[in-house]
């Protein structure tokens, strides 16, 4: 399936907004867009001041509709201190992932939660939303939803990155 040119522009409107708001955000060095070629996942990457191998993402993917949100990062010994600082806390991933989702103010009782392996290099966890409609994305409340799960991905991690 291919994207009309109108939910091109509403996914590139989407991408440029965060991209936007977080360009000048000291918890992060850099941006960097990173989308699948088929066009399946279309992802915006913001690497971590603290840690150069972590990055936190927002990704459309826009056939499903998706929002996917989470922290990745390319190197197996961060991605197990950071399973290691979940089961320290005594909570489960989803509880772990709720708690920084409440300082962010997002309200979602143990949200889902992912942990897998992407492209042979990457580790990830996130936490994804299914859309009715691509054009959902011009939804002011999908969007503080996304703000806040990206911002609550950081309260969660962000402490364990160094």
């Amino acid at each position: 399936m291919t994207l009309t040119a109108s939910q091109k522009d509403v996914v590139e409107n989407f991408r440029g907004s965060f991209e936007d708001q977080l360009s000048s955000d000291a918890r992060f060095s850099s941006s960097k867009r990173h989308d699948r070629p088929d066009g399946s996942t279309l992802a915006t990457r913001w690497q971590s001041s603290a840690n150069e191998h972590v990055w936190f993402e927002i990704a459309v993917r826009p056939l499903i509709p998706q929002i996917r949100v989470g922290i990745l990062t390319d190197d197996r010994w961060k991605s197990e201190d950071l399973e290691e600082k979940i089961e320290e806390s005594g909570d489960t991933m989803r509880e772990f992932v709720e708690m920084g989702f409440e300082e962010a103010g997002l309200e979602w009782l143990e949200p889902p939660v992912e942990h897998f392996r992407e492209e042979m290099k990457f580790f990830y966890f996130s936490t994804a939303f299914e859309l009715k409609r691509l054009d959902e994305l011009d939804d002011p409340a999908v969007r503080t939803k996304t703000r806040q799960m990206f911002d609550g991905y950081h309260h969660a991690f962000g402490p364990f990155l160094e």
